[in-house]
């Protein structure tokens, strides 16, 4: 992260002395959670009817790695939000799914891979689970994709055990966030990205 640049919390005690010294908010991003109930499950399984009879979403598997890297390098620019949104390129070992990193994907009629998010179980119980990314190929965006290659996840990482599920993403990227609360995410954190106006300037300690 560059030296005049800090991600905090909205509730952290120095955002106000930061803003009071010149730094100002160049981006915004937020952190939603999600307690993975039957409740939900009607809005996952619609999602994914909603999907055009063409497409296909499933799981991904090793023999999809190729299809993932090509749809990453072709989307890699498309995250919006600076550094606290990020996104971290695939290499061919975070593109093969392992029990603790499972990938989800929709595919066109010709098999083309359009839409993909990978999802990390990070607790050793395997409860707790934390989505990496999700992506949609600019030409079948604003069609549902992102939701419905979602909800397929959801359903199956229910289905393994998985209670609480968290993702998140920038401010800009209505999309995203849209997908998200149809599916019942709720936003639970606000991430304002800070720049210092004259350049490297110190971030003030916790009291």
């Amino acid at each position: 992260m560059p030296a005049d640049t800090v991600v905090l919390r909205d509730d952290d005690e120095r955002y106000p002395s930061l803003t009071t010294h010149g730094w100002s908010v160049t981006a915004r991003s937020w952190g939603a959670r999600l307690e993975l109930t039957d409740g939900h499950e009607q809005c996952w399984v619609a999602a994914l009817d909603g999907l055009p009879p063409e497409d296909v979403c499933r799981e991904l598997s090793a023999a999809d790695v190729t299809a993932a890297l090509a749809l990453d390098s072709a989307t890699a620019r498309d995250y919006p939000g600076g550094v606290a949104t990020a996104h971290e390129r695939l290499t061919a070992v975070r593109a093969s799914p392992a029990a603790g990193r499972r990938g989800f994907g929709v595919l066109d009629a010709d098999q083309n891979l359009v839409a993909m998010t990978f999802v990390d179980v990070v607790d050793v119980v395997g409860a707790e689970a934390e989505v990496d990314f999700t992506v949609v190929a600019r030409h079948r965006r604003g069609r549902g994709l992102a939701t419905a290659v979602k909800a397929a996840s959801l359903l199956a990482l229910k289905r393994a055990g998985v209670t609480t599920v968290r993702t998140g993403g920038s401010d800009e990227n209505s999309g995203i966030l849209a997908a998200n609360q149809a599916l019942g995410f709720q936003v639970d954190e606000h991430w304002p990205t800070l720049t210092a106006a004259n350049g490297p300037a110190s971030v003030p300690s916790h009291p």
